[in-house]
């Protein structure tokens, strides 16, 4: 074949080559775009609650005034919202135990026994995490009122890990639907009963998803409104606090508290991912 004829079937394929190089930067600069929008229509309303948490000025007016930390002092004295952040720690905190106790045993009887009804009890507890939270809170109601149990922090608590009860199931029936039957045939064959099976073999197996299941209920108990509303007595957690001061508009020391809590969510993420890294590099 002459050099014309090896020139002339050359040029194509570079031109197609070209071609195809050009559209796939295009695709990836326009998936670049639409991710930075998403990002920044996420992100940048926190970053503004931050900056106005430091704002030297009363009124939310941009661009802020100067620099202060005077809101987070006041923060800090401020009595009431105090207890309300204490009140949802204690809630959340107890609410996620109470999950992972209940959560864990259901996802494991799930995982290894068959019985009558296991479909329906699998439906079942996926249930009150599907229906609105006013639905749930308003059965709830019912119920404590039927049995007559005064409403409490105890109560909002009952309520929070019914509602949150999905989520510890979901995630650690999928860890174990991963692991190998195996693993416990060979802890029973070398003689260690159930409970040391559980402790030895299966509970390093699933640390992560127990350590994922229960950040994700202490953060959707923290900061939940419509269960809250309905069971909670006398004493406020910090959301329904909120809820109420935004009636008057937002204030710095409500931008303080949200600072506060992105930071706090940002040190859980951090150990979640350092715990889960550690994890699979012991397996490797």
């Amino acid at each position: 074949m002459s050099n014309a004829a090896l020139n002339h079937s050359t040029v194509p394929r570079k031109l197609r080559r070209s071609r195809a190089a050009r559209a796939r930067l295009a695709a990836d600069s326009g998936f670049v775009v639409i991710i930075s929008i998403v990002m920044a229509f996420l992100y940048v309303p926190i970053a503004i609650l931050v900056i106005f948490s430091f704002n030297d000025n009363r009124s939310l007016t941009w661009p802020p005034s100067g620099f202060t930390l005077n809101w987070y002092e006041k923060l800090f004295n401020n009595d009431q919202l105090l207890v309300a952040i204490g009140n949802s720690f204690y809630v959340a905190g107890c609410s996620t135990a109470l999950t992972l106790l209940v959560g864990v045993p259901a996802a494991m009887a799930l995982h290894r026994y068959r019985f009558p009804g296991k479909t329906v009890f699998r439906r079942l507890l996926l249930l009150p995490i599907a229906l609105p939270g006013i639905v749930t809170g308003i059965s709830m109601l019912n119920m404590f009122k039927m049995f007559g149990f005064n409403l409490s922090l105890e109560t909002v608590i009952v309520g929070h890990a019914t509602a949150l009860l999905a989520v510890v199931v979901t995630q650690v029936f999928a860890r174990l639907q991963r692991l190998p039957k195996s693993l416990a045939e060979a802890s029973s064959d070398l003689g260690a009963n159930p409970f040391q099976t559980f402790i030895h073999v299966t509970l390093p197996n699933i640390r992560t998803a127990l350590l994922g299941a229960g950040l994700l209920s202490f953060v959707l108990s923290f900061d939940e409104i419509p269960v809250t509303f309905f069971l909670t007595g006398r004493d406020n957690t910090l959301p329904m606090y909120i809820y109420s001061t935004m009636r008057r508009g937002v204030t710095p020391e409500i931008n303080a508290v949200g600072t506060l809590i992105v930071f706090t969510s940002l040190i859980l993420i951090t150990i979640s991912v350092v715990f889960t890294a550690r994890d699979w590099t012991g397996r490797k």
